[in-house]
């Protein structure tokens, strides 16, 4: 057993061995047991699935549901066995059992969680007030005790709800403490990556990008080329990695994807974590005003992205240096069925609740912003 929960197991391991020495000193101080071999019987059948589960704490592929049934019936069985052991006379005293009934319940809730553990407090429970006379003591026939014993019950509901409820909330966190050490241990070995590429493939990408573009022609292509690689791979071995939580994505890694030779991204320093639908559907948005540069401005023409998030928005814009759009150019883009930026981006971002916004003219340029509720979730 290793890890958290391992010692939750060995936890209620000790509770039963400890728990069947105090039942067996009870039953030896006992008097007036109208079957005394019957109960050390039930004492012996306690003896021997104590040690069963024990040994099966200690394996993880033991500690199933077939285990917790069995060790249920094995409770309850030992616990009704109570009323023949101690005869008319001793009922409503202490069960043979003891508070060795108790380590079912320690051992659901340390399995499933505060519910199951409050599902084996009711099972044990109800057991436990029929070996005492309880339908007696609702009818108020002879023989029944004056009170309930309701606080072995409700000690039986605290045990097993706050145990679940610690044993859940201890394997939650000992989740994040392994993803947070791969994290740290992922971004030793980029560090570690990021020095030898620095040291020796961004120095030869720099160089042929200065070689190309000194010498033009197709080699000045090869240059672009490897500026563009050295760009992504910079980015690439800068980012670190960064643990979202499930559902959702850090926008800006999205973004960052889109960084090259000729585009330039602008993150926040923090990560922007929204829904991952949302964050999808904002970057591929972001891809498509790419595309529109590449298209009407040239593959050379530079592109700036900036992302930002300011109360409930999140915002990213789009700019380029090219042509910019004439008026009403959109428009009548749509009208002709060509709908890049109408389905696109605008169709996109509509979907999520947001808005796009373009600022253009001829020579100044094109600006598209993007801004979506950081809960888009609920639109979407």
């Amino acid at each position: 057993m290793t890890g958290i929960e391992g010692s939750f197991w060995r936890t209620v391991a000790v509770f039963r061995a400890a728990s069947l020495v105090y039942a067996a000193f009870l039953l030896l101080r006992a008097g007036g047991y109208e079957h005394p071999a019957l109960g050390w019987t039930v004492m012996g059948i306690m003896s021997l699935w104590t040690a069963a589960t024990v040994l099966a704490y200690s394996a993880a592929g033991l500690r199933g549901r077939p285990l917790l049934a069995a060790d249920m019936v094995v409770t309850v069985g030992c616990l009704l066995a109570t009323p023949a052991v101690q005869g008319a006379q001793q009922q409503g005293s202490m069960p043979i059992t003891a508070t060795w009934m108790g380590g079912a319940v320690l051992a659901w809730g340390v399995y499933g969680g505060r519910r199951a553990g409050a599902v084996a407090a009711a099972i044990v429970s109800l057991a436990d007030l029929w070996t005492r006379g309880l339908p007696g003591s609702v009818s108020g026939g002879p023989g029944a005790p004056a009170d309930l014993p309701v606080n072995g019950t409700v000690l039986l509901f605290l045990a097993g709800v706050l145990v679940g409820h610690v044993a859940q909330l201890a394997r939650q966190a000992e989740e994040r403490m392994q993803r947070a050490v791969e994290l740290e241990a992922a971004g030793r070995e980029r560090e570690r990556l990021a020095r030898g590429i620095h040291d020796s493939v961004l120095q030869v990408l720099a160089l042929v990008q200065r070689r190309g573009l000194r010498l033009g022609g197709e080699a000045a292509e090869l240059g672009r080329l490897a500026g563009e690689q050295e760009a992504a791979l910079r980015e690439l071995i800068r980012a670190r990695p960064q643990a979202a939580p499930a559902g959702t994505a850090d926008l800006c890694a999205l973004l960052r994807g889109h960084a090259s030779g000729t585009v330039t991204v602008s993150t926040p320093a923090a990560p922007l974590t929204l829904p991952a639908r949302t964050a999808r559907e904002l970057a591929a948005a972001v891809g498509a005003a790419l595309d529109n540069v590449v298209r009407h401005c040239g593959e050379r023409a530079p592109a700036w992205v900036f992302a930002e998030s300011d109360g409930g928005t999140v915002t990213v814009t789009v700019r380029d240096e090219g042509p910019g759009i004439p008026e009403g150019r959109l428009e009548r883009a749509a009208a002709e069925g060509r709908l890049g930026v109408a389905q696109s981006i605008r169709g996109r971002i509509a979907e999520l609740g947001g808005t796009v916004t373009v600022l253009s003219g001829p020579g100044r340029g094109t600006e598209v912003e993007m801004s979506v509720p950081a809960d888009a979730a609920a639109r979407t």
